[in-house]
């Protein structure tokens, strides 16, 4: 993984969503292992945002914008000419979507195209992630975890718009990548936990909040499965698969699976009773009677692909991920910073 890190140095990296949870991380950690970052992304939207907190607006050359927004983020793109572009910008919740379809559609998926059309008059080379999400398949509910090459599909607007950009993403590397100086592979993650996520509607932060005021979490599906992992183990692998493809072209610009390891998935009360636990609190939730929107009971993800090819497989079982995450949130509380804690995570993951 150092190695890994230090292929990054002084690399041109075009981060979108880099405001997010997932970009903060991933802006942070590569800016201090001196890679050279632009962030093309909303202000963040959550309150109190990892972003504000690890500083990053005086970090790295920051572009507050809409993704929609298409000859803003092709000046950005061709003016930084980079070496790397890692696309997370995103509208990423399922309910939302459902009050928000049009918006979760044009930013999912004109927004990937945007991105990707700008990518296409680069003159340098460039390497493109596009991050994408577990719920591009089609759910049919079964047991077995699904793999790259499994249907796409989406109940939701939110599942919809991703798989769309799944096809879109597909199209573009057929018809204009091949043989290109532009490759481009997307990347299909679990559901990604850590310390320094706030935003509405997830598990997590939910269960952080219900602490904070000492009240029962609500929970919708609580016998859901789902294939949760650390932050770090998905972004480590994206660094991987990046690397990867400038080394060998034309081998890995693919769809690839990122998550744990099929005995290690989690049901939501499950996650809530380690994440409990790990606080010293009896376990305790009701149910929520907000059912509007639907959610797959079962999903899990085969990666099989990445560590037969990309010789990667997560590092932190899934357990501990949760208590690790929970660790994150109780230490802010008692007023460490979210920089110290988000380093001392890194320096332990790399361990």
């Amino acid at each position: 993984m150092e190695e890994i890190l230090k292929f990054f140095i002084n690399k041109k990296i075009f981060i979108t969503g880099h405001t997010g949870f997932k970009g903060s991380w991933l802006t942070h950690l590569l800016n201090e292992n001196g890679a050279i970052i632009k962030g093309f992304s909303k202000k963040p939207n959550t309150n109190p945002s990892l972003y504000n907190l690890l500083g990053l607006d005086s970090c790295v050359n920051s572009v507050i914008n809409d993704i929609n927004s298409y000859s803003i983020i092709e000046k950005e793109i061709l003016d930084f000419e980079p070496n790397f572009i890692f696309h997370l910008a995103a509208q990423p919740f399922v309910r939302y979507s459902y009050s928000n379809a049009l918006e979760t559609h044009n930013t999912n998926i004109i927004g990937t195209a945007n991105v990707l059309e700008a990518a296409r008059k680069l003159k340098n080379k460039c390497n493109i992630i596009c991050i994408t999400t577990d719920k591009v398949y089609k759910n049919q509910e079964w047991e077995f975890p699904y793999r790259e090459t499994d249907e796409l599909g989406g109940y939701d607007p939110y599942s919809s718009s991703k798989a769309a950009a799944e096809l879109l993403i597909s199209s573009y590397r057929q018809s204009f990548f091949t043989n290109s100086n532009i490759q481009v592979a997307s990347v299909r993650a679990g559901n990604v936990i850590g310390g320094g996520d706030w935003s509405e509607d997830r598990l997590i932060p939910d269960i952080v909040k219900s602490i904070s005021n000492n009240t029962s979490i609500e929970l919708r599906n609580p016998n859901s499965i789902r294939p949760w992992q650390h932050v770090l183990d998905p972004l480590f692998g994206y660094l991987k698969l990046a690397m990867l493809m400038s080394k060998i072209p034309g081998k890995y610009d693919q769809a690839w699976n990122f998550g744990p390891l099929n005995n290690e998935v989690k049901t939501v009360h499950e996650v809530l009773d380690i994440f409990h636990k790990a606080n010293n609190i009896k376990s305790k939730f009701k149910l929520c009677t907000d059912q509007n929107a639907h959610e797959a009971g079962i999903l899990k993800l085969d990666i099989s692909k990445s560590s037969s090819n990309l010789n990667w497989t997560p590092i932190l079982e899934t357990k501990f991920a949760i208590e690790l995450t929970a660790n994150w949130y109780k230490k802010f509380m008692e007023g460490v910073s979210a920089i110290e804690l988000v380093n001392n995570d890194i320096k332990y993951f790399l361990k």
